[in-house]
């Protein structure tokens, strides 16, 4: 029997064994990301922020920033973070209710919201900067300067739209129903 790897996907298809399925790629990345999500949220405890919440307002000032001054819609939000206005509205909830960031209409548009973070919300973003740093400095000097890199290289690689673009392309012709 060969041996297993970490992120095989053995439910991939039915004819192949569990213990010689191809790798996968996803359970590998998701895995990979669980580990680092951990320990930036251990290095954010002490900011009282989570590294979700940590990047979701670094993302609203960059935006804002970007656009000066100008809060980012969150379709905006959604779209730069890859996610649904769902899953934003659910992980912003929470800094919502601490006062770190307000969600207000948009004067052109009533329907579309804009978030900004508060006072509050950027001392407990600037807070957590250092924290972020020392966590990324470990991560850096754990992997290596040139691992460190090519991961964000091939994460900012698989997050592109022309990576999006280039998986539908691939994708294999289904076979003719009889």
């Amino acid at each position: 029997m060969g041996t297993r790897k970490k992120a095989d996907c053995s439910a991939a298809t039915a004819s192949i064994n569990a213990f010689e399925a191809p790798p996968c790629n996803n359970t590998a990345l998701r895995l990979a990301a669980r580990r680092l999500g951990n320990l930036y949220d251990d290095a954010l405890e002490t900011a009282g922020l989570k590294s979700t919440q940590f990047s979701l307002m670094v993302e609203i000032a960059r935006l804002g920033a970007a656009s000066d001054g100008l809060a980012p819609t969150l379709q905006d939000l959604a779209a730069r973070l890859a996610i649904q206005i769902s899953a934003l509205t659910h992980a912003m909830r929470p800094l919502v209710r601490d006062g770190l960031v307000v969600l207000t209409p948009d004067p052109s548009d009533r329907r579309t919201k804009r978030s900004a973070l508060t006072d509050a919300g950027m001392q407990r973003l600037e807070a957590g900067a250092a924290h972020w740093a020392d966590a990324n400095a470990r991560v850096e000097a754990a992997l290596g300067a040139d691992a460190a890199a090519a991961l964000r290289a091939l994460a900012d690689r698989v997050s592109s739209d022309e990576f999006l673009d280039a998986y539908h392309q691939a994708r294999p012709a289904m076979p003719a129903k009889r």
